[in-house]
């Protein structure tokens, strides 16, 4: 036993209305490339920033570097993600002066 260990995961109802929004959903991913119409997926996630209450133990050869669990708060943030999958093009988002704006890059 590994009470330690665990994993989740979320039942949804399957009903009508849910597999009609999959249908359309999956539809619109199928459709060719069009640069005049680009599809773009947002995803975002939650990130928790910490500091370090004691400084890790030195790194030695063969060994794990050795930090103490406690931890210190400093906030959350939210990492933000968008790309247009067919062309690889990814968004990327910054405040700048108060105000949010985007670029899109091609890597």
């Amino acid at each position: 036993m590994k009470p330690h260990l665990k994993k989740t995961w979320c039942i949804r109802k399957v009903n009508a209305s849910f597999l009609a929004r999959m249908e359309a959903l999956l539809w619109l991913y199928d459709q060719p490339h069009d640069p005049n119409v680009p599809v773009v997926c947002f995803d975002e996630r939650p990130c928790f920033l910490i500091g370090q209450v004691l400084d890790p133990l030195p790194l030695t050869t063969g060994q794990v570097t050795k930090e103490h669990d406690a931890y210190t708060k400093h906030g959350s943030c939210a990492l933000l993600a968008a790309i247009e999958p067919l062309s690889w093009a990814q968004a990327k988002w910054a405040a700048m002066r108060s105000r949010l704006v985007c670029a899109v890059g091609r890597h």
